[in-house]
């Protein structure tokens, strides 16, 4: 099982400031999953390009399970995670994006400006999240207890949680 948190932005990508973001995505990982993994951690710049080839490397080569990305969902000219999203996915998963959004308006009005997405590609969950440390908790509590569910329907790596931490959805079997 590999878990990967994928920073999206120019300034982190050059240190310009400290990626704060890809760390909470791990921590958060770290507390609701109890099945062994492997953690990676990547820094990358905006733009089409980097971030499509980032995901493809990752879903394709490195056979990574679960792939959430922080950054690059708003409007601002650069914010291109969803069109580089659009290259690499075989099936997009519009309800994880519909519900991050709806929960994350309870929080902020700003929240209507997020594109982000989910979808599979090959065994691989990418999961677009936004770039803020509180707005990764929100959206992650809102959406993962079908992350487990999903990586079991797509054959991926199974994941079990911490259920005091995340309780996870899976249909009973008859």
């Amino acid at each position: 099982m590999k878990i990967a948190a994928v920073t999206i932005s120019d300034r982190a990508s050059t240190g310009e400031y400290e990626d704060k973001s890809g760390p909470a995505i791990l921590e958060y990982i770290q507390n609701a999953v109890v099945t062994p993994y492997e953690p990676l951690h990547i820094i990358i710049a905006d733009g089409v390009e980097s971030v499509r080839d980032c995901l493809v490397k990752l879903a394709d080569e490195d056979e990574v399970d679960l792939i959430l990305t922080t950054g690059g969902t708003g409007p601002s000219p650069r914010d291109l995670t969803p069109e580089a999203m659009q290259q690499v996915l075989e099936k997009e998963l519009l309800g994880f994006g519909e519900l991050m959004r709806q929960v994350s308006l309870r929080e902020v009005p700003t929240a209507i400006l997020s594109r982000q997405t989910a979808g599979i590609r090959n065994k691989s969950l990418i999961i677009n999240l936004p770039g803020k440390p509180a707005a990764i908790k929100t959206c992650l509590d809102a959406v993962f207890p079908a992350v487990p569910y999903c990586l079991d329907l797509i054959e991926a790596g199974r994941i079990e949680t911490d259920p005091k931490v995340i309780e996870v959805f899976r249909p009973k079997k008859k």
